[in-house]
């Protein structure tokens, strides 16, 4: 079942979509209870997309990929590397990356990202699928020279439109073997699986929620694979998903300051 949040109004509504049909929830909201579809809203190609979710954070994982902490001269974490990312990051499908003028070198990073559906606090890896409602595509875009200068990473990762997630969550999905891949204007530049995740999706919701609570709505960044590039004003970046969809979004300039 795919769910999407869309404009309505002056506001934002959840929906369900079957057959490229869009229907309202019939709940306000799609944690912790039955989803049921509402009223017939219209065509998917004529909704305006929303992020799926409103997360109050954003917990990613660094070096979940072996191939992508190698590219960059990094040891495998022996536990998993989490990192928090605003929510004021998150952009909607079809929305612009702005590229910060502090920064010269902007990155695409493709992801699988969790939402997760309830309250989550020591899960045990067992039941983490209890406290998933589904699987959304993300681009964990990273300032990588502020990555490497700052020594740390809340301002390479945090800039507002660096966390483009979408376009829909996808509840039933078996995400052992998913395809991964990044394409800026066409190119594929980043092509892994999630078999390769060294940090499995139940094990990092039982270690996060050992950390802090998760909340309906939050989302887990699994991790990005090798081929990670630089991206420009002009440019189109896709994060496709297998099972899920595609993930676009323009790449722009920030406005110069006065």
């Amino acid at each position: 079942m795919r769910i999407i949040r869309y404009r309505a109004g002056a506001g934002a509504r959840y929906g369900l979509v079957r057959d490229d049909v869009v229907y309202a929830l019939a709940e306000q909201e799609p944690y912790g209870g039955r989803l049921t579809a509402g009223e017939r809203v219209g065509p998917l190609a004529q909704v305006e997309l929303l992020a799926p979710c409103e997360p109050s954070k954003i917990v990613a994982l660094g070096r979940n990929y072996a191939a992508h902490a190698r590219e960059h001269g990094a040891d495998v974490p022996s536990e998993p590397l989490i990192f928090l990312k605003p929510s004021t990051a998150v952009i909607a499908p079809g929305a612009a990356i702005v590229l910060p003028a502090q920064s010269a070198q902007v990155e695409h990073e493709a992801e699988l990202a969790v939402v997760i559906g309830r309250r989550a606090r020591h899960v045990r890896r067992e039941e983490a699928a209890g406290y998933i409602l589904g699987y959304t595509c993300g681009n964990d875009v990273t300032a990588r020279d502020l990555q490497r200068s700052d020594g740390q990473w809340s301002r390479a990762k945090g800039f507002d439109t660096f966390c483009p997630l979408g376009p829909w969550i996808e509840t039933e999905l078996d995400i052992a073997d998913l395809a991964v891949i990044c394409r800026v204007n066409g190119e594929t530049r980043q092509q892994g699986r999630t078999s390769e995740l060294i940090f499995e999706v139940p094990l990092l919701v039982s270690h996060i929620s050992g950390i802090m609570t998760l909340l309906p709505g939050d989302v887990i960044m699994t991790g990005t694979p090798a081929g990670v590039s630089p991206i420009h004003a002009g440019d189109n970046v896709e994060v496709e998903i297998q099972g899920i969809g595609v993930l676009r979004n323009p790449v722009i300039a920030a406005p110069a300051l006065p």
